[in-house]
């Protein structure tokens, strides 16, 4: 009986320790971190524009719009994705329209997966993000 009760302790002071270890639950610690990710699709149509995402720190992303950069939180844990408070600069160019898609688009994605150097970013009504890492 002793020796059940001292294997159980065991048990839950390493599973206690490997919790304390995995803090960050987020993209980041599922292979988005250290990458960025460049936009190759919207919804399944090839893009024009060049839109980019990072993920800094743990519950940060940032990132570049066809225009302007903008850095945000993002703190649900994987699958799950929220891109919120949001701050964008404000400089104008010819591809505000494009602009103004992407970062909708970004902010209404829900789930996220990652396969190697492919990011996908998707709702469950069927819209889709595809980035690829270019570092």
């Amino acid at each position: 009986m002793m020796r059940y009760r001292a294997a159980a302790l065991a048990l839950l002071v390493l599973c206690g320790a490997l919790t304390a270890c995995r803090e960050d639950e987020t993209l980041t610690a599922y292979g988005a971190a250290e990458k960025t990710w460049q936009l190759t699709e919207l919804d399944g149509a090839a893009i024009s524009y060049t839109a980019s995402l990072r993920f800094p720190e743990p519950g940060r992303i940032a990132g570049t719009a066809p225009c302007n950069s903008f850095n945000g939180a993002m703190t649900v844990p994987y699958p799950w994705f929220e891109a919120r408070d949001l701050v964008v600069t404000r400089r104008a160019c010819p591809a505000l329209t494009e602009e103004t898609a992407y970062l909708s688009a970004l902010t209404e994605m829900t789930l996220s997966e990652v396969l190697g150097d492919t990011l996908i970013l998707s709702t469950p009504e069927g819209r889709s993000m595809v980035f690829t890492a270019v570092e």
